[in-house]
């Protein structure tokens, strides 16, 4: 387990999980994280076809555009975080060239094949929250859609701060439930019903019930502004988000 983060005033600060834990899946966090990476490795062949059913084609493009609004450029050393089949990694690794470099980290051996797959060349089995690098090794860290399933959020800001460049930028994509009542009913019926059957057809129940964890998890993470209050108590400046089509959150911050 990491070491827990310690406040101004020397004592541990109090875990802050992403969102309560699931008891419908899971009895403890170890349980959790064990589970959830047997259900990726197990669903790791269909995901991509499965996220990319679920977006109507259009989370490769908006990947590859967020990294260019966030200012990745040629030459940069990349992290990618919870990195999956390698979607956001590979997008970065054609930006920032031969110049550059990109380590795809995740905790899932059939998510990291799949990146292999797709062309990614540096790949790291390890979770965010204990990062498997010095201090200061990178100029940009991303993830996708992973931050819900890391367990403290405190602790993993803080890591992430420790491997970047001064100067260096933290960019968080994760989807945000919208908070019009009309508008959450369509998205939970949407991502809680119909994309968990369309795993299943694809993938199986393995597919279905990681889908079905998918929505529970976004439907109670917790809100926007205690996402940004930890980057900020983890020392990160320039704390930011930005939404695009009422749900794609866009959290940025700089070190």
């Amino acid at each position: 387990m990491p070491p827990p983060i310690m406040g101004a005033d020397g004592s541990a600060s109090e875990p802050l999980p992403p969102h309560p834990l699931p008891r419908r899946y899971f009895s403890s966090e170890p349980e959790r994280r064990q589970q959830v990476g047997a259900w990726f490795n197990q669903a790791a062949p269909d995901y991509d076809w499965i996220t990319q059913a679920m977006s109507f084609g259009f989370g490769h493009w908006y990947r590859r555009q967020v990294l260019l609004r966030a200012a990745l450029a040629s030459g940069m050393k990349v992290l990618d975080l919870g990195s999956g089949t390698g979607v956001l990694a590979a997008h970065a690794q054609s930006i920032v060239g031969r110049e550059g470099g990109v380590v795809a980290l995740d905790p899932s051996f059939g998510m990291l094949r799949r990146a292999a797959d797709r062309g990614v060349r540096r790949r790291v089995r390890a979770i965010g929250e204990a990062l498997p690098f010095g201090e200061q090794r990178f100029d940009f860290l991303s993830m996708g859609y992973a931050l819900r399933h890391v367990a403290d959020l405190r602790t993993t800001f803080r890591e992430y701060r420790r491997v970047l460049r001064d100067g260096g930028k933290l960019l968080l994509l994760e989807l945000t439930p919208p908070r019009g009542r009309i508008a959450f009913r369509l998205v939970e019926l949407y991502l809680g019903r119909v994309v968990p059957l369309l795993a299943r057809l694809r993938g199986g129940p393995t597919s279905q019930l990681l889908m079905e964890y998918f929505w529970e998890t976004i439907a109670r993470c917790v809100p926007p502004p205690v996402i940004l209050d930890a980057l900020s108590q983890a020392g990160f400046s320039a704390v930011s988000r930005r939404v695009e089509r009422g749900i794609l959150s866009e959290y940025s911050a700089v070190r």
